[in-house]
């Protein structure tokens, strides 16, 4: 269990790390670029006044967001509001999309959804989206069919879970099969030591970020990975 330390309350929303104030990439890949985030709270940025990583990204790299974020909602596809039932009624849109982000819902593992195993097909008809790797799969398929886009998925950063931690082990078996791009903050045990004093300022608690927690924790890195994804798999 990862404990914070005391803060004075909110510090961690404070105006000055509020993601408008953030520098303009220069020569940013996705600049006038669509990027759909499709996600739960994390994405939804419930501790961080709704400031989260699709206003990031549109303030660093000068892309419109489409934002679909729930709180509380899951990839397994057993309720209205899952990740499938809210992307349905976009497919349907006549806007382009130039990249997808989604993220990989630790909602999941909170309400111990069935994990699934990997098809080995690629038709969307033959996944069993009641279990998260049957929706990823799903999502992926259906995403390149629409859309015929880069698909990018992001992780929490650590947080005590096994069944998180088993999530994240697929979407790297997914990732061979598909050859999506994964965004990885659980993995990385460097970017994971931060100090109790950081964590109070970035954290809420263990999965949701205030402002400070994206603006100057988890997003330069989420960041950092995509350009790099995205250099060798551009927008088009």
């Amino acid at each position: 269990m990862i404990r914070l330390c005391r803060q004075p309350p909110e510090a961690g929303n404070a105006d000055q790390y509020d993601i408008t104030r953030l520098t303009p990439l220069p020569d940013s890949p996705l600049r006038g670029r669509t990027v759909f985030f499709l996600g739960s709270s994390v994405t939804n940025g419930a501790a961080s006044q709704h400031q989260a990583l699709p206003e990031y990204f549109a303030a660093r790299l000068g892309c419109r967001s489409i934002k679909e974020a729930v709180d509380g909602t899951t990839l397994a596809n057993d309720a209205p509001d899952s990740y499938i039932q809210r992307l349905l009624p976009h497919l349907d849109r006549e806007a382009a999309v130039d990249l997808f982000v989604c993220q990989l819902s630790t909602n999941d593992a909170g309400q111990h959804k069935p994990l699934g195993e990997i098809a080995s097909g690629t038709d969307p008809a033959d996944f069993d989206t009641r279990t998260v790797t049957g929706a990823i799969q799903w999502i992926i398929a259906t995403v390149g069919r629409r859309w015929h886009c880069p698909v990018v998925f992001y992780t929490n950063a650590r947080f005590d879970s096994p069944a998180y931690d088993a999530m994240v082990r697929r979407l790297k078996e997914l990732q061979q099969k598909w050859q999506i791009g994964v965004l990885d903050l659980w993995s990385d045990a460097g970017f994971n030591a931060i100090s109790p004093q950081q964590r109070a300022l970035y954290m809420r608690d263990e999965i949701h970020p205030y402002r400070a927690g994206y603006r100057d924790w988890w997003c330069p890195e989420l960041e950092r990975q995509l350009l790099a994804y995205l250099a060798q798999n551009p927008v088009r």
